[in-house]
């Protein structure tokens, strides 16, 4: 008990620094979220929005001007023509004048018009009018006629029966539906309805003309993000989306231009240095034996990787097109090929097959480079293919050192190495996980180091599909 009695203020702590009140709601904030995400949602609510609100203007004029209007000069009228035969009934003597007056009403108007003496309306001032017109019309008896009346709606279809009582009887009128109401309001929907629908769809059709153009050109920047080539797209549409297309192709051209001038420059420099090199390691075979001798050999032939791996590097960068790939099976061959080198691989494969594009020797060059590290700083190493979303991810773990977590991002500078996670004895001049990354950045993708499960470094290719 004593426990609960020092913790029961601690749970209304929060509560008494604010922590519980509710969340302030920003309307800006739920506007912003309701409105659509698209360009052709957000442009169909610009053309849309002023023509629902102009309508909503002109229905509620017409209602209240001109419905009303009319509905209440006819409701007048008939409750007129209801009065003017009260009185002349009242000025008739006999049944016999009553019966006249009667059948020259029916005669000359729209009105049936019949008297029934000596009847009385039941519960009359307890009627409960609904809708417009019915309240029109009692409002035009009360004013015009001013004796006890009701309303019958269900008299016949497209009748209004009015009862009025009378000193010495009831008198029945049936009124056609078109002398208290106007159908030019119905007309007059419907033609702003299909008014509207018929804008609505021209509307759509005109933006979904203006869009694809911008859509044509998100999928050619999206596919030339993730290296594919976009040869059939051509700036149309607009002028302004004329001008974003144009500005892309230029754009694309410009850095097309530079890889492939990066590229040539490394094979150039490359194959230069060769050269000498060639040279260097004639001179020193003609050299007696000696230990200055030995040093200088592995020094040319240290350079000689260093250069190899420059080849490799620039030959990264060639013009090999995408092409759809299983990714599965090239996995497999990269696996195949280290386990005949006696590397210790497994590999884990979906139930289905995953086919994208790729440069398939590029995507093979930079799987073989993430296996060569793992087997050859580990024991081990595990290859596991999955799809999670919008992207494919190839993961490399092994059960070795590892790289710590403030220096994963140098392994990648070209000719960088560990000292203390990766043994310098093993062989390679530091540009294994550099091209890896720089293949799978060509593709749209990127190489991210992580702890594995398996106790060592986690390698893991997001490629988007």
């Amino acid at each position: 008990m004593s426990m609960m009695r020092e913790q029961a203020p601690r749970r209304r702590t929060p509560q008494r620094q604010g922590l519980g009140a509710p969340p302030v709601i920003n309307p800006a904030g739920v506007v912003k979220r309701m409105l659509p995400r698209t360009l052709f949602g957000r442009s169909l609510l610009i053309i849309t929005t002023p023509v629902i609100l102009a309508q909503a203007i002109a229905t509620f004029y017409f209602y209240d001007q001109h419905w009303e209007r009319v509905t209440n000069n006819q409701a007048f009228g008939v409750a007129g023509e209801v009065a003017m035969v009260i009185e002349q009934l009242g000025r008739d003597q006999t049944p016999e004048d009553r019966d006249v007056t009667l059948d020259m009403v029916t005669r000359t108007t729209d009105l049936m018009v019949t008297f029934q003496p000596g009847e009385r309306l039941p519960n009359w001032h307890r009627q409960h009018l609904f809708g417009i017109l019915e309240h029109t019309l009692g409002r035009a008896l009360d004013e015009k006629v001013g004796r006890p009346w009701t309303i019958d709606t269900h008299v016949a279809h497209e009748w209004y029966g009015i009862n009025v009582q009378l000193p010495d009887g009831v008198l029945h009128v049936l009124s056609p539906e078109r002398r208290l109401f106007s159908f030019t309001s119905w007309v007059f929907i419907l033609w702003m309805a299909g008014s509207s629908l018929l804008l609505f769809t021209v509307a759509i059709m005109f933006m979904r003309n203006q869009i694809r153009p911008i859509r044509r050109l998100a999928i050619a920047a999206e596919a030339f993000g993730k290296g594919r080539d976009t040869p059939a797209f051509k700036p149309e549409g607009a002028s302004e989306v004329r001008q974003a297309a144009t500005a892309f192709l230029q754009m694309r051209e410009r850095i097309q231009r530079q890889i492939s001038q990066r590229t040539e420059m490394l094979a150039g420099v490359s194959h230069d240095l060769r050269t000498p090199l060639t040279r260097m390691r004639l001179q020193l075979a003609m050299l007696p034996d000696a230990q200055e001798v030995e040093e200088l050999k592995a020094d040319v032939a240290e350079m000689e990787g260093m250069i190899e791996a420059y080849l490799a590097f620039a030959r990264g960068e060639g013009a090999e097109p995408a092409t759809p790939t299983d990714v599965g099976a090239l996995l497999a061959d990269v696996v195949a090929n280290a386990r005949r080198e006696g590397r210790l691989v497994e590999l884990s494969l979906p139930d289905i097959a995953i086919t994208v594009p790729l440069r398939a020797n590029d995507f093979r060059r930079c799987v073989a480079n993430l296996v060569g590290n793992a087997v050859r700083y580990a024991g081990r190493a595990w290859v596991t293919l999955q799809r999670q979303g919008g992207h494919l991810y190839v993961l490399i773990d092994d059960d070795g050192p590892g790289i710590p977590e403030e220096m994963r991002e140098e392994v990648f500078r070209p000719f960088h190495r560990l000292d203390g996670s990766r043994n310098q004895a093993t062989g390679g001049v530091g540009l294994g996980l550099g091209i890896a990354r720089d293949i799978a950045n060509r593709h749209g993708g990127d190489v991210l180091l992580e702890d594995s499960p398996k106790g060592g470094l986690r390698a893991a290719i997001r490629l988007p599909v």
